[in-house]
């Protein structure tokens, strides 16, 4: 462990919470906050302490095992012992591959993250596309913790875009995928295409 704390500087930081919070359990012991860690998620979901990479995927597993939103939208690192806000570019995850798969005539989507986590998109879990307002171009996320969503990558995007079918929702034709029985839109659907119905 000491090769790790070493390898990202954090001697005594959050590290040695993660280890002294493990070893102890944080009973009785008032949590310390340590403000700013210093830590960002760079928008590729690359993991960083002071601008330089954390390189050790194992590291940063250990460190997003902490991470929580607070009400306001801040990301922090919370262990038994202390905690601190980190800064996110865009989302702290991101989805990375997707698998499809029936369960008794119901398609179920699950994805992949880049550290590995596995989410299956439902009504706790939703897929939500954000809209860039001029140019349109869609910005999917699923969630994968509460408050902590995954990009959706653009590979991963397109094979739900295939996968996506057009549902009457509040008096329009949207385009959607559904999972767990929950319908997900991913878009309206284009008006050529409702014209030549």
């Amino acid at each position: 462990m000491d090769k790790a704390r070493n390898a990202v500087g954090l001697d005594g930081g959050l590290l040695g919470g993660l280890v002294t919070g493990a070893a102890e359990g944080g009973a009785g012991r008032a949590k310390r906050d340590c403000g700013d860690f210093d830590i960002r998620i760079a928008r590729d979901g690359s993991w960083h302490y002071k601008n330089s990479p954390i390189g050790r995927k194992e590291l940063v597993c250990l460190f997003a095992s902490v991470l929580r939103r607070d009400a306001d939208g801040a990301y922090v690192l919370e262990t038994p012992v202390e905690r601190g806000v980190i800064a996110v570019e865009d989302a702290p995850f991101i989805a990375v591959e997707l698998f499809w798969r029936n369960d008794g005539g119901h398609q179920v989507l699950s994805f992949r993250t880049n550290l590995d986590e596995m989410v299956t998109a439902d009504a706790q879990h939703p897929i939500r596309i954000q809209l860039d307002p001029i140019s349109r171009e869609p910005r999917p996320y699923v969630m994968v913790r509460p408050g902590l969503e995954a990009r959706i990558n653009r590979a991963v995007f397109y094979e739900l875009v295939a996968l996506a079918e057009a549902e009457s929702l509040d008096g329009r034709q949207v385009l959607g995928v559904w999972s767990q029985g929950v319908f997900f839109p991913i878009d309206d659907v284009p008006q050529h295409e409702l014209a030549a119905e």
